[in-house]
């Protein structure tokens, strides 16, 4: 009879140990689950004014372009600045 006693105890710890990681990975789940933070588009004002700037520069450097080229390197600039 001692021989089954032993066996509950084994299968008892067994149950416990595999319990363990589930209670892990559902923490795990939560943090995984939270969504990315939204990235904010830069206002119209904030690309105008390095539209500006780039004129400025290019203008004063004496190099070639346009009003439109000026807006697309603001655009750039600010979006991955």
């Amino acid at each position: 009879m001692p021989a089954k006693k032993s066996t509950k105890k084994v299968a008892a710890k067994k149950s416990a140990v595999k319990s363990a990681p589930a209670k892990k990975a559902s923490v795990a789940k939560k943090v995984a689950a939270k969504p990315a933070p939204k990235k904010v588009a830069p206002s119209l004002d904030a690309i105008a004014k390095a539209a500006y700037l780039n004129y400025r520069l290019r203008t004063e450097q004496g190099l070639p372009g346009d009003n439109d080229s000026d807006w697309h390197e603001a655009e750039r600039s600010v979006t991955n600045g």
